[in-house]
């Protein structure tokens, strides 16, 4: 007799998942928050740095630090199977490259210099070269195989917060190149029964955690790319790719949601210990920055299972049986803005860090409280970013294609 767990796999979905472009656009937008809060931060190195700094806000970054680009990159993992089913490997890769290689290259070439520049002369009083005299100094740049995919690097050159499109660039190519090379029957195998034991055993679903734990622990944590390792991301791309492949592997998320998010918040306060007194928590390998490390991802992992569990909500099929079909409501104001601000995601992102540091620059020299400035800054930050996309991204078909639109 056949058992149960030997039901056919769901087909996938093809209504669009309103609550993934949600969280897109609150980790986007809350970047604009994340970034502001830096110029007051005790501990890093931000562009512009204010005179008066708390280690508070170390301590509440941290914790948007440990699922919010991780988050970002399951999602693309998840779109990415997606486009990759509809389209087939060669229209995704020339769909990846203009998508995001053109907004790159113009963000690389018009706004990175800026933030550079701008922590030159809030470093140093003395320093008074102007912007196109430093604009030579940032492009002196030399090719540097070790640090791939950032082959390019300078003293001054940078990709700066573009690091995030120029990994979702690679592991797209990557991914496209497998999934044009390798047998996908083997692995429709191995999902369907992944996602079979998934679903008969709850926590199942977590069992990834100790491979983000021992990335983190023994390869250790980058500053300079939002705590996480640049090659801990790809496992997070790849789980979104996994998750989308079966839709019982998206219920298990759905059910064990509650238990993901209890225990990914026990496991990030348990790191308190060590990143609060390792000299290096990064990349010191003694026993307690080790340790605190490998609590950080295992909470990665759970905390990136539990948001978009606990925020999907499968909508029921209409009926079959419905008389002739009726049109649409209206859409509401709170749907257009949905909708706005949705299709601004890469604009966004790509606008947003050049403004945050050239308001900070004039900010920081206030005397004035902390929560005074920060208020000023985020307000001034979110407003300037907003009406840079409304006014010179959005209405022009030239303008959308280099930030990555669709017309």
């Amino acid at each position: 007799m056949a058992s149960q767990t030997a039901s056919p796999r769901p087909a996938l979905p093809e209504q669009r998942r309103p609550e993934l472009d949600a969280l897109r656009m609150l980790v986007v937008i809350g970047l604009i928050f994340f970034h502001s809060a830096l110029v007051f931060a005790t501990e890093g190195d931000f562009y512009v740095t204010d005179t008066e700094t708390t280690e508070v806000i170390t301590v509440i970054a941290g914790f948007g630090v440990v699922w919010a680009m991780p988050l970002l990159f399951l999602i693309s993992g998840l779109g990415a199977r997606h486009s990759l089913q509809r389209r087939g490997a060669g229209t995704f890769t020339k769909e990846r490259l203009l998508r995001l290689g053109v907004p790159l290259l113009l963000g690389t070439l018009l706004l990175n210099p800026l933030p550079q520049w701008l922590r030159q002369r809030s470093s140093d009083p003395h320093y008074h070269e102007s912007y196109i005299d430093f604009l030579p100094h940032f492009f002196d740049i030399r090719v540097e195989p070790d640090e791939f995919p950032f082959l390019l690097q300078g003293e001054h050159f940078e990709t700066g917060h573009l690091w995030f499109v120029v990994l979702l660039l690679t592991f797209s190519l990557m991914l496209a190149l497998l999934h044009r090379c390798l047998p996908h029957e083997p692995f429709r195998h191995l999902t369907d029964r992944v996602a079979t034991v998934t679903l008969n055993r709850r926590g199942v679903i977590l069992l990834p955690a100790p491979a983000f734990a021992a990335i983190c622990a023994f390869v250790g944590m980058e500053e300079g790319y939002a705590g996480w390792h640049r090659w801990a991301y790809v496992l997070f791309f790849v789980a979104g790719f996994t998750l989308a492949t079966d839709g019982r592997l998206r219920t298990a998320m759905r059910r064990d949601a509650r238990f993901a998010a209890c225990l990914g918040v026990l496991l990030f306060t348990a790191t308190a210990p060590g990143f609060t007194t390792a000299d290096d928590p990064f990349t010191q390998m003694t026993p307690l920055a080790v340790t605190s490390r490998a609590l950080f991802g295992a909470a990665g992992w759970c905390l990136v299972i539990a948001i978009p569990g606990l925020l999907d909500r499968p909508r029921p099929h209409p009926p079959h049986t419905s008389p002739t079909p009726t049109a649409p409501p209206p859409p509401t104001r709170s749907r257009r803005l949905y909708g706005y601000l949705a299709t601004a995601v890469l604009p966004l992102y790509v606008l947003h860090q050049p403004i945050v540091v050239a308001v900070a620059y004039f900010v920081v020299g206030w005397s004035a409280p902390i929560p005074v400035e920060y208020a000023v800054l985020v307000t001034i930050s979110l407003a300037l970013t907003l009406a840079a996309y409304e006014l010179l991204v959005r209405h022009t078909r030239v303008t959308r294609f280099l930030f990555g639109m669709r017309s």
